[in-house]
């Protein structure tokens, strides 16, 4: 039986009592994608090769700092989703962007007929079309966290949009991208719409972020019918080494569902 390390009196995983889309991340890991979370401590993470998201609790202290070092590994860099607190002085901010949520405020979702659900096998096509368009990350298995759907012409996937963050209830729309060579053919917009019908019809709602500066994305987003229901950040920490090294008798554990 699987076993994970459970946190001593006092100190549990910090989820608050907020709102789930005011930590998605932590709500993911402790709900819907709870068979993906890697612990250690109070740190909860997907595995590297799906998203890179982390979340910590309200309010890490030394040895929350030391357990996310040692689970993301020496001097990896940490991606923290809405984290706006105290970052020790010993890590490194390697970025960090201001970002928005928008959730499902009268989407005209529907399916489309030319979108096809993509999978493992269509995955090294989806990374290509990411590393052209670059709408964030996209890794290896980030497609087991839902459902992908691609348009293709002449057989080349052009255009995709997918599901990534699953708090209770709610679906993030992630991965939306188009090939430079049919942009302004309004592929983008199906795509979020056809995602978005499916979120729906499992009784769910769907919500997505983006750059506060991506003034585009934002107009595609509100002329669809999403709303801004809050700001957040988007920060990355890159971990001193002494930390990663000096928390090895704990390993990290997959939390069982």
């Amino acid at each position: 039986m699987p076993t994970t390390h459970v946190a001593p009196e006092g100190r549990g995983t910090g989820s608050g009592s907020g709102h789930v889309l005011d930590r998605p991340a932590l709500a993911a890991l402790t709900g819907p994608h709870a068979h993906f979370a890697e612990r250690r401590g109070r740190i909860l993470r997907y595995p590297a090769d799906v998203t890179p998201w982390q979340a910590l609790p309200d309010e890490p202290d030394t040895r929350d700092w030391a357990d996310a070092a040692a689970l993301a590994g020496p001097g990896a860099e940490v991606p923290l989703l809405g984290y706006r607190g105290r970052v020790p002085d010993d890590w490194e901010i390697t970025f960090r962007i201001e970002g928005v949520q928008y959730v499902d405020d009268g989407l005209a979702a529907a399916p489309d007929p030319e979108a096809v659900e993509l999978g493992p096998a269509d995955v090294p096509e989806m990374l290509d079309l990411v590393s052209r368009t670059r709408p964030g990350p996209f890794l290896p298995r980030t497609v087991e966290l839902g459902t992908y759907l691609g348009i293709r012409r002449d057989g080349e996937l052009v255009a995709m949009a997918g599901e990534r963050l699953h708090p209770p209830g709610w679906t993030e729309i992630s991965a939306v991208c188009t090939a430079p060579s049919v942009r302004g053919e309004g592929l983008a917009s199906r795509l979020i719409l056809a995602v978005a019908h499916g979120i729906r019809a499992r009784g769910e709602t769907p919500f997505l972020h983006t750059g506060a500066a991506n003034s585009g994305a934002i107009r595609l987003y509100e002329s669809l019918g999403f709303r801004l229901r809050r700001r957040t950040a988007f920060l990355g920490a890159r971990a001193p080494q002494h930390l990663a090294e000096g928390r090895t008798e704990e390993p990290a554990v997959r939390v069982p569902s």
